[in-house]
């Protein structure tokens, strides 16, 4: 990997895993000295995240990690109301799921339940991100993927700043979306989706911030 995605990488764990805070500033210079690499990769490494949205870059104030508000998140939730329908149903509709991904897809479920609501929330967000990004390598559809993984990393950082990963209701859900897309029922596997979606972006409404 370039050194740029290896920093990009590390700041998005620690942005992700709560180490580096909303609103707090990250100067190039120690971030270069933490990580022990120059200051061009943690630069690059910072324009890719202001892409991905971790990132607010205020001109001559410097970079920030970014903070979610009610409002953020509800934009966020347009674009999965949009996009992880449309993922489902084009998973679905490919006729010949990837044995591989859907044994993957099945292996996450099987962990989580094994155990159950103790494990690890950051490693429980770790693992929803990778589920959803599953499905949407399903779709074949590199437009799609491009575009969806962001908004997947994205809300995995919104996930993990509430901390609704710990309910088993909300992995069974996974359950119905995942035998929908193995059965190749794309208007099964659309409506799960749907209702996934719709279902998270209610339970974490009155844990955000109302600015």
């Amino acid at each position: 990997m370039p050194l740029r995605d290896v920093v990009a990488a590390e700041l998005r764990r620690l942005i992700l895993a709560g180490a580096l805070k909303p609103g707090e500033r990250l100067g190039e210079d120690r971030l270069a000295q933490q990580l022990g690499v120059s200051r061009n990769p943690v630069r690059e490494a910072m324009r890719v995240l202001e892409a991905e949205g971790f990132l607010d870059v205020v001109a001559r104030r410097g970079a920030f990690v970014a903070k979610l508000s009610a409002r953020q998140a509800d934009d966020l939730f347009h674009v999965r109301l949009a996009l992880e329908p449309l993922g489902a149903r084009l998973a679905a509709s490919v006729g010949d799921p990837e044995t591989a991904l859907l044994e993957r897809s099945w292996a996450i479920l099987d962990l989580v339940r094994e155990h159950g609501p103790d494990h690890d929330v950051d490693d429980l967000a770790d693992l929803h991100t990778e589920l959803h990004s599953l499905i949407f390598e399903m779709t074949r559809n590199n437009y799609l993927i491009a575009i969806a993984i962001p908004m997947v990393k994205r809300g995995q950082w919104l996930l993990r700043q509430s901390a609704p990963l710990q309910n088993p209701a909300a992995w069974t859900e996974h359950d119905g979306l995942i035998r929908a897309i193995e059965a190749g029922d794309p208007d099964l596997a659309e409506a799960a989706a749907r209702h996934h979606v719709l279902r998270v972006r209610n339970s974490l409404r009155p844990h955000l911030d109302p600015a």
